[in-house]
């Protein structure tokens, strides 16, 4: 009763293409935000922001990169973790060798410098696709975490090899080290995540989005059609690899304040992005927010509920969670291929026409 369009009328092609066509979508939109901006800030406390919003907002920025390049244009693409260590190491250079460099410009640096290398590794979509593009960027994960751990120009020549954020401030106030304010980490990477999801929506509703999906769809025909398959391609693989890196940059400057590039840029953390896309739903940007969510908070009830209320094991619980993620992907293949945010789209248009029948 209460999701209606009715008395919506739709003046110009403007409103008829608008993200959020019906007036409640978009109250309840700007109520989130709201929320998000002026009230959350006041409640957060460290365990909320190191258990549950800066993996959110790190993990969502990687999610947002990765289906633009699978979801929206059809390259499969291993290599997330990969690119993440390339934009946390070009961080951590930039922060100690820029001291004046401004916190925001160090991550939008490190985004550009992975969009480089996302460039590169992109070159061989040109010829292949599919599997061997899969372990075409599977190759480029394993090679750029053995180039940041063999070369110690990388890590500063460290002993241990691990690189650390020295603090930096922005606007006066601390966002990296260990003297952050939950609060001030929290509006920082909230804000990436806001701005750049924005963009994404709008690139992808845009000329080159449609020329990402028609290459996904049928490269063949798009290229008769008009559409450059050299620059769709590679342009998708510069913007994913540029949003994997401000999120590498995110969760090694703000989130773990220090990072190993074997450790912490594995095979898993590729995997993992992978799952929240399909979970959330390829080629849609919601999709990627609700996935990143997702499998944010599951570890976090897992371990809250199962080992905290009823004492099970901590590793009996770690294996429910596998299963469960791996039930979840394999019924949302066969079922809903496009994942959450087809389920709420189509629960959206039947309360649309209910009690009707759709």
């Amino acid at each position: 009763m209460f999701y209606r369009e009715a008395g919506e009328f739709k003046t110009s092609y403007e409103d008829d293409q608008a993200t959020f066509p019906i007036a409640f979508d978009r109250w309840r939109y700007y109520v989130i935000v709201a929320l998000a901006f002026l009230v959350v800030p006041f409640l957060i406390n460290p365990y909320w922001e190191q258990a549950i919003f800066l993996p959110f907002f790190v993990f969502a920025m990687a999610a947002l990169g990765l289906n633009i390049l699978t979801g929206y244009c059809g390259q499969v693409s291993l290599g997330t973790g990969g690119f993440m260590a390339v934009g946390a190491y070009a961080c951590y250079k930039l922060m100690t060798g820029f001291e004046w460099m401004p916190m925001p410009v160090i991550v939008l640096l490190s985004g550009v410098c992975a969009a480089g290398v996302g460039i590169l590794f992109g070159l061989p979509s040109l010829r292949i696709k599919g599997f061997y593009l899969a372990v075409a960027t599977l190759a480029a994960q394993f090679f750029l975490i053995w180039m940041f751990n063999k070369f110690p120009w990388f890590y500063n020549y460290s002993a241990t090899g691990q690189i650390n954020a020295p603090e930096r401030s922005f606007m006066g106030v601390l966002v990296t080290g260990p003297n952050t304010s939950p609060w001030a980490t929290y509006l920082f990477c909230l804000s990436f995540v806001f701005i750049f999801a924005w963009v994404a929506r709008n690139l992808t509703r845009g000329r080159i989005g449609r020329s990402w999906m028609a290459i996904r769809d049928m490269d063949i025909a798009a290229e008769i059609i008009g559409v450059n398959p050299l620059m769709a391609k590679l342009s998708a693989f510069a913007i994913s690899s540029f949003y994997i890196g401000m999120a590498g940059a995110m969760y090694f400057a703000i989130w773990k304040g220090a990072a190993e590039g074997t450790e912490a840029f594995s095979i898993e953390i590729s995997f993992l992005v992978l799952f929240m896309v399909i979970l959330g739903g390829l080629g849609s940007i919601f999709g990627s927010l609700v996935g990143a969510a997702f499998l944010t908070l599951l570890p976090v009830l897992f371990k809250n509920i199962l080992v905290g209320q009823f004492d099970w094991p901590t590793d009996i619980a770690a294996h429910l969670e596998i299963i469960l993620i791996g039930g979840l992907i394999i019924f949302f293949l066969i079922k809903e291929p496009h994942g959450i945010a087809a389920l709420t789209r189509i629960i959206k248009e039947k309360l649309r026409l209910w009690p009707f029948p759709h």
